[in-house]
């Protein structure tokens, strides 16, 4: 898949597998929504209004109030693809995000995930 189409792909489309990845592992809907939080400065009233405007993933970290200053603590491979070293930097917010609903899935602490440690 190109990155074009990653770009152009409805959140609204993805955001359901990221709720279904994370309660398969004993996470909830709630969990989900906040790393998003975390991670684009999104109220939750904002990533409802994301979800059902269906916007893109373009436009869904375009439109975000602020990346998180610590977005630079997120390491580690997802897809295959070690996200530090992403080179687009919308393709790298997305990998982040994604990084973020496994490492929920796969049952670390909320505070590790949302690098409070």
């Amino acid at each position: 898949m190109t990155n074009q189409r990653i770009f152009s792909m409805p959140f609204a489309k993805v955001y359901p597998l990221y709720v279904q990845k994370a309660e398969k592992k004993g996470r909830t809907q709630g969990e989900v929504d906040e790393v998003i939080r975390w991670l684009t400065g999104y109220s939750p009233t904002q990533v409802s209004r994301a979800i059902d405007q269906s916007v893109d993933f373009q436009t869904f970290f375009d439109q975000a109030p602020r990346l998180n200053p610590n977005v630079s603590l997120i390491k580690g491979v997802v897809c295959g693809v070690r996200v530090e070293e992403v080179e687009d930097p919308l393709m790298q917010k997305i990998r982040y995000l994604d990084k973020l609903v496994d490492e929920l899935a796969k049952g670390k602490a909320m505070e590790k995930i949302l690098r409070s440690e």
